[in-house]
């Protein structure tokens, strides 16, 4: 894997839903599945890209496992806020400084893109992890569980 580019994000504003999971409860099929069929309601959307946001309580640390709990979200961005049906949510992606990596294959082999970001390069970086939401950004390289596929991995950070 190589090394991130590093950006400042602008801030962000996400429309869509979010289940409380853990690595060992992944509802991420439930989620994405009860988002998908729906999405076409949210009639203000920015661009064609799907966000996969984690937003963690506090700060992952080593005492992260497989049954720490966070909220996951499956959005778009909009332009605006509006009145939306169908249960959907609004949630703010904040301003600030990202490591953006590129993890290509199927969802399957994700955990070795994020061992490689949290065991190899952030440890060894110049940067700290922030307390703000990660996401990946599925764009128009991204197939479901493709060989192929490929998405960006937006990690939150700052200097040390």
């Amino acid at each position: 894997m190589k090394e991130p580019r590093i950006e400042t994000l602008a801030a962000k504003k996400l429309v869509g839903h979010s289940l409380e999971m853990s690595l060992s409860n992944n509802r991420t099929v439930e989620l994405w599945s009860g988002f998908m069929p729906l999405k076409r309601h949210i009639t203000n959307v920015i661009g064609s890209d799907l966000y996969s946001v984690q937003v963690y309580e506090a700060m992952p640390d080593a005492n992260f496992g497989p049954h720490t709990e966070f909220e996951k979200w499956a959005t778009v961005e909009v332009d605006a806020y509006e009145t939306y049906a169908e249960n959907f949510q609004t949630l703010d992606l904040p301003e600030g400084l990202y490591a953006v990596f590129i993890h290509k294959g199927p969802s399957s082999e994700f955990k070795s893109t994020m061992n490689f970001i949290y065991g190899e390069w952030l440890p060894n970086s110049d940067y700290h992890l922030d307390h703000r939401p990660s996401f990946e950004v599925l764009g128009a390289k991204y197939k479901n569980n493709h060989p192929d596929s490929e998405e960006e991995v937006w990690i939150p950070v700052k200097l040390k």
